[in-house]
């Protein structure tokens, strides 16, 4: 009896496609956001809110400033960059969280995960464009502030620390609370609550110690008004501590919020890699 043949259908040829394939990086998600941050309308409204209030204020000031005829004493017109400063940081917060925040509400973060599923990847690449942006508008910007201001107002020549502090610091210390909003953002994936919990971060300390009439309350009151975010940017532009003889001044605020960014920034990753989208 001769035995069967078995008839082997040929191995299936794997496909090969005809577009070149290479393993994506770090600059293919750096692209990827560029486009995205770059392509949105929200960027250029508020990155252009943020210049207009930088340019209105500071040289609104600087003029009232220089037409009051005010003695300045030993202090330099760059102080004056604060009551920009403030406002600005509100465009930044609301900046930062939508980075991230709005691709949750609108289902574009499963996109974004399943083209780079590399998801400290996606984070990091987010976390440098929006830095870079933000930290170049706003240190451009606060420089033609401050000439402007030293130009306009009568007093002291500044220092070439305080130029620094009141031009590269300020770029830094808003995009470093940029990128503090840009992790609640991650961290509450809704837009409306992290800019609102980002407003209270930045208001409330304030808010709550003038409350605070209670002489056991004394220290946490003093506190809140040197830590609070409105203080350290004051504090930015001094040498010396503005509230009292402790407490932060020159570039000391600008590494304790690169110390609370970097908390954040590690919570917000531990929190992508664990979660479900």
């Amino acid at each position: 009896m001769t035995a069967p043949t078995h008839h082997h259908a040929p191995a299936p040829h794997a496909y090969v496609s005809p577009i070149p394939m290479r393993r994506a990086h770090l600059g293919d998600a750096l692209a990827s956001e560029w486009t995205k941050i770059r392509s949105v309308r929200s960027t250029l409204w508020t990155l252009g809110v943020m210049i207009l209030l930088m340019l209105a204020i500071g040289l609104g000031v600087a003029a009232i400033a220089s037409a009051s005829e005010a003695p300045m004493g030993e202090e330099s017109a760059l102080g004056f960059g604060f009551f920009g400063m403030l406002p600005a940081s509100i465009c930044v917060i609301t900046l930062g969280v939508l980075t991230i925040a709005s691709e949750y509400g609108t289902g574009m973060i499963r996109t974004t995960l399943t083209a780079c599923p590399t998801r400290a990847r996606v984070l990091t690449a987010k976390a440098i464009v929006f830095f870079l942006l933000v930290f170049t508008v706003t240190t451009v910007f606060a420089t033609l502030v401050a000439v402007a201001q030293v130009a306009m107002v009568d007093a002291r020549e500044p220092t070439s620390a305080e130029w620094l502090r009141a031009t590269v610091g300020a770029g830094a210390y808003l995009a470093l609370l940029g990128l503090l909003s840009l992790a609640l953002g991650t961290l509450i994936r809704h837009s409306a609550g992290a800019i609102t919990v980002m407003i209270g971060l930045l208001l409330l300390p304030l808010v709550a110690a003038l409350f605070m009439f209670s002489e056991a309350l004394r220290s946490v009151q003093e506190a809140l008004f040197t830590y609070a975010i409105p203080s350290q940017m004051i504090a930015l532009y001094s040498a010396r501590p503005p509230f009292g003889d402790s407490g932060p001044a020159g570039w000391e605020p600008l590494l304790i919020m690169c110390g609370v960014a970097a908390a954040a920034l590690a919570g917000a990753y531990a929190l992508l890699n664990s979660r479900d989208v």
